[in-house]
């Protein structure tokens, strides 16, 4: 796809269209793969003229995740050039794979280029373009070197030689300078002199290219390096250790590498070679040597030093062998459906969830499930789902030798109905353990005799006029959970506590909103960072992004999921300069680890939550304050936006599928979550990325970059 080629200067199109012009002369190509905060390459230097750039964000170019990129000019900066519009977003799965080509006409200056899709950090560049000259440039650079260091008196270099490469053009100017070592030895960049302290003799050769294209011939320069007179008449000393792994015969598997060292502390060391074998040629050592051949192996090493003195030859000895067949396939995971469907095809009342799985070689060891994106939990006996709506169940398979299987997904619907009727418990809360408030006690949160858990059952959501009422009720729940054998005297002695240092019902805690963070190190350690950045507890009982920490991420609440609330905070905008900081606040997004998508957790929370932007910049993302990210857009307009540094105000309700978003008290967005929808058009039909987002999940706040500078405070919730 290529977008946005609005002038006669540029036009984009895909590599089989019709109608396409002649190409260019000069060829410019920009790649991308996994990295969101660079492109794999791209170019710094053009002459001006017709020009076909070519942009590929493929699988060839290293794309392993699907992830999409854009190559946009940037036409926004006085101080680069703007008459070329150019922005082609590819990636692998599009209809040609991710390949691009545009023709466009550069002239002399400056170009800036990024990606425009929001996340990519720093990635982007400048395109420097000079004259074409018309030819008039067709002289090539002048070279010399010098070579410089203390001589005796036969014109070597004692201890060590200073080669210092320069490099002149009058024309278009010097655009590289390389230098190789020795007749054969790999051309690399100039950049500083080469000091050369090896003993012996050296040829250093040397060239550059003009910005016109004019190379200069190849030159060099010839010297050699003796050690300074001392009194070292005593060799290197040296040693070789073998690393790989074994087997129980101390054999090693498929491979193993030799390490050699050898110190000297008279002249220095001067060189370190090995063979292979009892009659092998001696060869430089540069790095350790890995063997994969299988068989008997003798490795022999020696070293000399600066004055000429030899170490004795050395030598190991090991056998490398064949590994034995590993169990490299995972299980087969199954799952099955029961219950009563009603005409629409929900289930009426509850489903019944059953999983298998078989393994032909190491055997099956165990049956995991999530549901609705929460953590993984042992499969035992078939799953129970009573609550009525939309539910997802994912599961997977791990055999004895540790292979787990993809996850697979499973969807469908629960609808009331006659016959049992789902339980109707006080609150949901499906945690591990049993929490009050914000304070773990380690009990295990089971179910009860009422088909509630434990955690449902202490209702630390409701909202209580002291904290002796809501201890009270607590002592009664748990006396009756002790009489029912459901939990044990120490197990009711540790919920006792916890409920006592949750401080429900005390002062502050009779709104119904239950504090996040509060501004404290304790509260703020009860969050998790993942992916890039970090937030900093600061001045205000607040926390900031930071400054110096580069990359995006996210700090999440990874305590407990949420389905109904209310969510309260003040943020305020401290982006340096006068730019404005780009932030969010994700919203029911499932736990990001044990994730298919684990490797980015912060993309967890964008392709399968919901963020609500907070960006006050007039220019650039076109989702501003109060936008459900890529899938409702609301504009800035001026009412309610405070001046950059200032305290706001931030509420987002979400009862069902409507999201409510209100700023200083003023309702600024609704919004309606309707099945179908898509963000990412090649993922259509993943549960994770269209309009059937879960109705539980994880909150957390985005930290976006070095610049996007957002400070929080006074987080809180309340189920509603």
């Amino acid at each position: 796809m290529v977008l946005g080629l609005t002038s006669t200067a540029a036009y984009g199109r895909a590599d089989d269209s019709p109608a396409a012009p002649k190409a260019a002369a000069q060829v410019l190509t920009w790649t991308a793969g996994d990295p969101i905060d660079k492109y794999l390459t791209f170019p710094t230097t053009a002459v001006a003229g017709a020009t076909t750039i070519v942009f590929e964000n493929s699988t060839a170019t290293g794309n392993t995740t699907g992830m999409p990129h854009t190559l946009t000019f940037d036409t926004s900066d006085p101080e680069y050039n703007s008459d070329v519009q150019l922005n082609i977003l590819a990636n692998p799965g599009d209809a040609n794979g991710g390949k691009y080509t545009a023709e466009v006409n550069l002239t002399p200056g400056k170009y800036r280029f990024h990606c425009s899709i929001p996340g990519h950090g720093t990635m982007n560049g400048v395109l420097t373009v000079t004259e074409a000259g018309g030819g008039d440039d067709t002289t090539a650079p002048g070279t010399a070197a010098k070579v410089d260091g203390q001589k005796n008196a036969d014109g070597a270099y004692v201890g060590s030689a200073t080669v210092t490469v320069t490099a002149t053009d009058d024309g278009s100017g010097v655009a590289t300078t390389e230098y190789a070592v020795g007749a054969d030895g790999a051309w690399q960049p100039y950049t500083a002199p080469v000091v050369v302290d090896k003993v012996g003799d050296h040829t250093i050769r040397y060239r550059a290219t003009d910005k016109a294209g004019n190379a200069a011939a190849e030159k060099s320069v010839d010297f050699t390096v003796v050690a300074p007179s001392n009194d070292d008449k005593t060799p290197p000393e040296t040693s070789a250790t073998v690393s790989g792994e074994k087997d129980d015969a101390g054999n090693y598997l498929s491979m193993a590498t030799v390490t050699v060292t050898a110190s000297d502390t008279g002249s220095g060391v001067n060189t370190i070679e090995y063979a292979l074998g009892a009659d092998g040629a001696w060869q430089p050592y540069t790095a350790p040597v890995m063997v994969h051949e299988t068989g008997a192996h003798k490795v022999r090493y020696r070293a000399t030093d600066k004055a000429g003195n030899a170490a004795a030859e050395k030598s190991v000895d090991f056998t490398v062998v064949k590994p034995p067949v590993k169990d490299t396939t995972p299980p087969v995971a199954g799952a099955a459906v029961d219950g009563t469907k009603n005409s629409n095809g929900a289930y009426i009342t509850s489903a019944k969830v059953t999983l298998t799985a078989t393994d032909t070689e190491s055997g099956v060891d165990k049956i995991a499930y999530s549901l609705d994106g929460g953590p993984y939990l042992a499969y035992t006996t078939p799953v129970i789902v009573d609550k009525v709506g939309y539910h997802a169940l994912a599961y997977r398979a791990t055999d004895k030798a540790g292979n787990t299987s993809q996850a697979k997904q499973l969807s469908f619907t629960i609808a009331q109905g006659g016959g049992v009727p789902a339980p109707n418990c006080p609150e949901f809360d499906e945690r591990l353990t049993v929490i009050v408030g914000t304070v773990d006690s380690g009990v295990p949160n089971r179910l009860t005799r009422s088909r509630c858990t434990v955690n449902e059952l202490i209702e630390d959501e409701k909202e209580w006029t002291s904290q002796a009422l809501f201890l009270k009720h607590v002592d009664s729940v748990l006396d009756k959970l002790l009489a029912d054998t459901v939990i044990d005297a120490r197990e009711f002695t540790a919920i006792t506590k916890a409920a006592k240092q949750s401080k429900i019902g005390t002062p502050g805690q009779t709104e119904g909103y239950r504090d996040l963070f509060d501004g404290t190190a304790e509260s703020l350690a009860k969050w998790e960072q993942v992916g890039g950045g970090k937030f900093t507890l600061t001045g205000d009982r607040a926390i900031t992004s930071s400054t110096t920490v580069d990359g995006m991420g996210m700090l999440w609440f990874p305590q407990r999921t949420y389905g109904d609330f209310s969510l309260k905070l003040q943020f305020r905008d401290d982006a340096p300069g006068t730019g404005n900081a780009n932030g969010g606040v994700f919203v029911r997004f499932p736990n990001v680890h044990n994730h298919p998508e684990e490797s980015r957790p912060e993309w967890v929370a964008i392709n399968y939550g919901h963020e609500m932007q907070i960006l006050d910049r007039p220019d650039g993302d076109l989702y501003k304050t109060g936008s459900v990210y890529g899938f409702d857009r609301v504009g800035l307009g001026g009412a309610g936006v405070t001046p950059k540094g200032t305290w706001n105000d931030y509420e987002i309700r979400a009862v069902g599928q409507h999201f409510t978003i209100l700023r200083n008290g003023v309702v600024i967005n609704e919004f309606d979550n309707v099945a179908g929808q898509t963000f990412y058009p090649e993922r259509a039909g993943d549960p994770g990325t269209d309009g059937r987002r879960y109705a539980t999940g994880y909150v957390g706040l985005q930290v976006h970059g070095t610049t996007d500078v957002i400070s929080y405070r006074d987080i809180r919730i309340q189920e509603l």
